[in-house]
């Protein structure tokens, strides 16, 4: 019985296993704000030789990410072994072992910051490198489980993305590129807060104390509401700062406001479903932003 079961473990489904290890989604969004960092940090359309570097960037980058997703799954893996939304990860159902879920988030991150200093430059792959450190270790690690304001200070790490790509094609860190940090910085909060609502039984059994846990759903849901009145005004910054034009001023309005009665309605009248649908408003909220901050600057340029 074994042996007809053993060939379809190690292909396909084995590859299945290694590749949602990096959290495939999550990476995309990702890549795809290291992506506008890099279409910004150039006027205009890309020269072939900047395209180049773009696309090595961006495998680089992705490589990185993917790797400090497996490292994540890696070190929580008894974790999410007591949760729903994480239970059928390969790690913690015991099918890949430690070892080998180590190898492979070695494997990614050493070929990722190989690209990213051979065919990119030496900045990217030490700003790509700190923020493996900081999404893997220090927020993984450390904060994750020891301070309910783990999101927020992790959430560094993982505004990270456009100052990536930014450097990649300019090779140094500009101020526009900083504002994009902080709008995802600022985006992040009430994100994973609006899934901790409706997981809270979740992370309650796995022992993390996410806000919603050590301080309640209706301190939780205020803080949403709060964090994306602040993101709004942040998210005006690139306007008011002459990075982006009219299209960019009205798409960040609509998304905001939008975002900001999504958390006003969450706040005043909870609901699993209302809190579900929030998480999945933000994440259109921040990639609609961003894909309107491209096409405004490939109009006004």
């Amino acid at each position: 019985m074994s042996s007809t079961t053993l060939p379809p473990q190690t292909t396909a489904s084995r590859f299945r296993q290694y590749y949602e290890l990096t959290k495939p989604r999550v990476v995309q969004l990702i890549v795809f704000c290291a992506v506008i960092g890099m279409a910004l940090a150039v006027p205009g359309v890309p020269s072939a030789a900047e395209f180049g570097v773009a696309l090595a960037a961006t495998v680089g980058i992705w490589l990185v990410a993917g790797a400090a997703a497996a490292f994540n799954c890696l070190v929580e893996q008894q974790i999410d072994a007591k949760m729903k939304r994480t239970a059928w990860r390969a790690t913690a159902k015991g099918q890949l072992s430690q070892m080998q879920a180590l190898l492979f988030s070695a494997v990614l991150c050493s070929l990722g910051m190989a690209i990213l200093l051979i065919w990119v430059n030496a900045l990217t792959m030490w700003l790509t490198f700190a923020t493996f450190i900081g999404y893997a270790v220090i927020y993984t690690v450390i904060l994750k489980p020891m301070t309910p304001q783990n999101i927020v200070i992790g959430g560094a790490s993982g505004a990270m993305p456009p100052v990536l790509g930014w450097a990649a094609l300019r090779g140094d860190v500009g101020y526009e590129a900083l504002l994009l940090c902080l709008i995802i910085f600022l985006w992040t909060p009430p994100h994973f807060w609006a899934l901790a609502l409706y997981r809270t039984e979740d992370y309650r059994k796995a022992g993390l104390p996410m806000l919603p846990v050590t301080h309640g759903s209706e301190f939780t849901r205020l803080h949403v509401f709060l964090y994306t009145l602040i993101l709004l005004a942040a998210t005006l910054l690139p306007f008011m700062t002459g990075m982006s034009g009219w299209l960019y001023l009205v798409s960040a309005l609509v998304l905001g406001l939008g975002f900001c009665a999504h958390a006003f309605a969450l706040w005043r009248n909870y609901s699993d479903a209302l809190a579900r649908k929030t998480f999945w408003f933000s994440i259109w909220h921040l990639s609609l932003l961003f894909a309107a901050l491209l096409l405004d600057h490939y109009l006004i340029n």
